[in-house]
């Protein structure tokens, strides 16, 4: 597993203001992870994450782009949603289908968060509407494939 690394935004910079707020901001990280799929595959997969705080204290912290961090970036999924005012936004979705991955009757939310603990797990929440998700990627081939005749 590689470190996580601090990217830079359009404009070169590792710290970014908020557009609402400028005396708070944050600073992405990203880290590629090796994760072994269900059916055995190996895939590399890039997981970013938000280091949020005041501007002030970001910029003393001294972040820099291209900086490699001690530390993981983890995966967490919950049935409570992380923001309130916007729970649709860390609406866990299963690919491009538009379906939400659910619990029973519950939504499943997730969200990415640096922890300067390497050895911090991923806390995942298996999802019971399956049936859903296959069909609706059935219909979605079925779909491409009934464009590519045309």
């Amino acid at each position: 597993m590689k470190k996580v690394t601090v990217t830079a935004d359009s404009s070169g910079q590792a710290i970014v203001a908020s557009k609402e707020n400028p005396d708070y901001g944050y600073v992405r990280v990203e880290q590629t992870r090796s994760i072994v799929d269900d059916n055995g595959w190996l895939k590399n997969k890039t997981i970013a994450a938000l280091i949020l705080g005041k501007v002030s204290e970001l910029q003393k912290a001294g972040y820099q782009a291209g900086q490699e961090l001690e530390g993981r970036v983890i995966v967490r999924e919950q049935t409570n949603a992380f923001n309130k005012k916007n729970p649709e936004k860390d609406l866990k979705v299963a690919g491009d289908t538009g379906i939400v991955c659910m619990i029973d009757d519950k939504s499943i939310y997730r969200k990415s968060f640096y922890n300067q603990d390497s050895e911090a797990k991923d806390v995942l929440v298996a999802h019971t509407n399956g049936e859903a998700i296959k069909a609706a990627y059935a219909k979605k081939v079925e779909a491409e494939g009934s464009l590519e005749l045309e």
